[in-house]
């Protein structure tokens, strides 16, 4: 799964939400022709990006290339279930990345269109969030 090798910080505060604004970086295909691009805010976990990745790279039968354009790096703490208050912040339990509206998750180049975006397509079902195909 994905995991940042080292962080500065290693438990952040949580944010606050950002739910009307839209992103303003990654929001071209860069890489590729073809790309799944997010319409709503949410955050995205290591293992749904994974899930995402196993769901294009089967459908592709290693044809063509894929760019992850996302990293997990936001730290996420948890506490024991039946844990009583007071003891501190809970230690690490997974790592997130806070999607925006307009984000570009993943891309894909040299595959025809239709095998393109039927990957992407069933590759949106994994994500948390809904999401277009788009094309250059």
């Amino acid at each position: 799964m994905l995991i940042p090798k080292k962080v500065k910080h290693r438990k952040w505060q949580k944010g606050r939400s950002k739910k009307r604004t839209v992103e303003t970086r990654g929001i071209f295909l860069n890489y590729g022709q073809y790309g799944l691009k997010a319409l709503e805010p949410a955050w995205l976990n290591s293992r749904q990006i994974e899930a995402a990745r196993k769901t294009i790279t089967n459908f592709l039968k290693r044809s063509g290339r894929l760019w992850i354009r996302v990293f997990p790096d936001k730290p996420i703490t948890k506490q024991a279930p039946e844990k009583t208050l007071g003891g501190g912040k809970g230690s690490v339990d997974h790592y997130v990345f806070p999607v925006r509206p307009g984000r570009i998750i993943f891309e894909i180049d040299g595959v025809p269109k239709e095998t393109a975006e039927e990957a992407l397509r069933l590759a949106s079902y994994k994500m948390p969030f809904k999401s277009r195909v788009v094309s250059k």
